[in-house]
């Protein structure tokens, strides 16, 4: 009898310990804010980056079971709308790797994305796509088996077309032209941070400044760099005060002078330089819902949208946008 009783308080116990964190999530998700966010389905639980496209009236997301998807905003579109997720682009012959970081080259009508082995660490790549057949324009490998290992995370493009790739891996950044041949691959010890632990995941989040220069944040350094690409790809430590920006991710300018950063939870920064990015500071944080984990960053109609990684639900997992609201 006082086995059975014993049994039964302990089956109790775990049932109300497991059921706390579900009811906290489903609270979440129900509860009112008074910023915007929009909700779409999907058929996979992570989401890893996204960028509004305002001439298709879409969010294109990265699976990162490989693979991008298009999320179809209405002209009618109201808050309490549900949108789907449309899968566009599916590669046979990049199956088992992920799509990470993406960015839309508006001019050349196409689509960059970062694509890698996530867990071997032993295939990189850049792909490019058309924006209107979803038809891929050329595959550029940046390392394969027998390379070090590496995992391509981030895209940034310039003016003239070329595309820039973060290593978050081997702490490195590969050029790829517009052609998707391979330029060069730029190295520097501000790269790589004095504490070992501190290079599991290095540089992430790029971004081209229309000044003619790249701001890069490394992951778990915290820190933010500007790469001068009229300078011989110089680089130099931006002095950040109101930091770090620990476990900073996808980046997305919105003026010449305002960085947002996606940094998990609390989900977003608002870096801001005056001196053309030799000093920024974090001038405004933003925590978003508890319970999800900020990737990248977008703006819509003047307004910043943070991606969530993780979908909740089953079988249709709900993905959120966040707006950060500045």
């Amino acid at each position: 009898m006082a086995l059975w009783f014993c049994s039964a308080r302990l089956f109790i116990f775990l049932f109300i310990v497991s059921a706390l964190p579900i009811a906290y999530i489903i609270y979440q998700e129900r509860a009112e804010t008074d910023h915007h966010v929009f909700h779409y389905h999907s058929s996979g639980f992570f989401r890893e980056s996204a960028k509004w496209d305002d001439q298709s009236r879409s969010f294109l997301v990265t699976f990162l079971e490989g693979g991008v998807g298009e999320i179809h905003v209405p002209q009618n579109y109201t808050r309490d709308v549900v949108l789907k997720e449309v899968t566009v682009v599916k590669d046979s012959d990049l199956t088992g790797n992920a799509s990470l970081g993406l960015t839309l080259d508006r001019p050349r009508n196409r689509l960059l994305v970062a694509v890698a082995d996530m867990f071997g660490n032993r295939y990189s790549a850049l792909a490019a796509y058309d924006l209107s057949t979803w038809k891929r324009l050329f595959l550029t490998k940046l390392s394969g088996s027998g390379d070090e290992k590496s995992l391509a995370d981030d895209v940034a493009v310039d003016a003239d077309g070329n595309a820039y790739v973060t290593d978050v891996k081997g702490s490195k950044l590969w050029k790829v032209g517009v052609d998707g041949e391979i330029l060069s691959t730029l190295t520097n010890p501000l790269f790589t941070p004095k504490e070992w632990y501190k290079s599991l995941a290095g540089l992430s989040g790029i971004v081209y400044h229309p000044d003619g220069y790249l701001i890069v944040i490394h992951t778990l350094g915290g820190y933010l760099l500007k790469i001068d690409l009229a300078k011989g790809d110089e680089v130099k430590l931006i002095e950040l005060a109101g930091g770090p920006l620990s476990f900073g991710d996808g980046l997305e300018l919105i003026s010449p002078t305002k960085l947002v950063v996606a940094a998990g939870n609390p989900s977003g920064r608002l870096v801001e330089s005056t001196d053309g990015w030799e000093t920024a500071s974090v001038v405004a944080k933003f925590k978003g819902p508890m319970h999800r984990f900020a990737t990248a960053a977008t703006v819509k109609d003047g307004k910043v949208y943070l991606n969530h990684m993780v979908g909740m639900g089953y079988p249709k997992k709900t993905h959120a946008l966040v707006e950060f609201v500045l």
